[in-house]
């Protein structure tokens, strides 16, 4: 294979003398950390790995990737199965992209090329490091039902865009460490927790969440969650927030006065089956663009008042069954010129007009 042309490309930032300057007085193992920082280009290593020329200039052996990319550029996950049985975790990874995970496992150091070995099924702990080229965490955790506990030990990475269905469907999750997370920028949240129904409780303090757009169903089917606190949540840029909390039903109370809805389109279901909330303050709402909020309270059997009198609702808002499923006495406080949009949203509830 003739390597040449591929010195070539844009070789204006490949010049041999200035390369070797910037490199010259590092250690091998921390030259990919450098070029990938600063050039930022998909094809650096893979022109590196090729061309027989820049790697004795560089000093680099490309086998020094492996160290890099464990040390510099992972994100280090430990993992506790339940019963000592973990099943077939990541499995939704691209095949393509399985040799940017590092596992291991009972703290052995042999890397686990696969995904998973069925010979491990008697595994106490499992170590995995995921390399810089992983840039989507979606599904990443998918269904991994013998998980019981999830410590992230180190995440300095900030190029993860997609955490939806991240944790979806861990059914025997009953912790997770996720103080070291970094969400900077990441856009879709959607259903990340969904399906967590052992979980009792999360610390979401350090989330960043200024990029995010989408939150559908984030913590949906969280059972056991006793309480949430949103106080470190921006949702300026979120879109859609359908869903968010259905079928958590042990929450009693829910502080969203820091939420920005400026931008919401989806509203639909939010606190759907929420069976066991007692108050809630939607005060701050801004519910101009909102389109759908069919079934938002539906199954909130133990809501004593809901005041939406700041809400805006036009003849084009969908609001079917917004409160079906509520108590007879459920105290509701709207705007007059929405009474006679929709009284099947409202049911038999009395009505307090502002």
């Amino acid at each position: 294979m003739d390597t040449t042309h591929l010195y070539t490309y844009k070789k204006e930032e490949f010049n041999q003398d200035k390369t070797k300057d910037m490199f010259s007085n590092l250690k091998s193992n921390y030259i990919l950390k450098k070029i990938f920082n600063n050039l930022q280009k998909k094809k650096v290593l893979y022109i590196i790995r090729c061309n027989k020329q820049i790697q004795p200039r560089l000093n680099l052996d490309i086998n020094d990737y492996k160290e890099y990319s464990e040390s510099f550029s992972s994100i280090e996950i430990e993992i506790i199965p339940t019963k000592n049985k973990y099943g077939k975790f990541m499995r939704n990874i691209e095949d393509n992209e399985k040799d940017y995970f590092h596992i291991y496992f009972n703290n052995d150091k042999t890397d686990i090329k696969r995904t998973y070995n069925i010979k491990s099924d008697y595994a106490r702990i499992i170590n995995i490091r995921i390399s810089y080229q992983i840039t989507n965490f979606s599904k990443l955790f998918y269904y991994c039902e013998y998980i019981e506990s999830i410590n992230f030990k180190k995440f300095i990475r900030n190029n993860i865009n997609d955490m939806s269905f991240m944790f979806a469907g861990c059914s025997s999750l009953k912790e997770i460490n996720l103080s070291n997370f970094n969400t900077k920028n990441v856009t879709d949240m959607s259903s990340m927790f969904s399906g967590c129904s052992s979980l009792t409780e999360i610390n979401l303090s350090n989330f960043n969440t200024e990029n995010v757009d989408n939150i559908k169903g984030l913590f949906s089917g969280c059972s056991s969650l006793k309480e949430i606190n949103f106080s470190a949540f921006n949702t300026n840029k979120v879109k859609d927030m359908s869903y968010i909390l259905c079928g958590c039903s042990l929450l009693k109370s829910i502080n969203l006065s820091n939420f920005n809805t400026s931008n919401v389109i989806y509203m639909n279901y939010m606190f759907s089956r929420c069976s066991s909330l007692e108050e809630i303050n939607l005060s701050t709402f801004n519910t101009n663009k909102v389109m759908k909020m069919n079934g938002m309270f539906y199954g909130c059997s133990s809501l004593k008042e809901a005041n939406i009198s700041n809400f805006q609702i036009n003849k084009y808002t969908e609001i079917n069954g917004m409160f079906f499923e509520c108590l007879d006495s459920l105290k509701i406080c709207i705007k007059k010129q929405f009474l006679n949009i929709n009284e099947v949203a409202f049911e038999k509830n009395p009505i307090y007009i502002f």
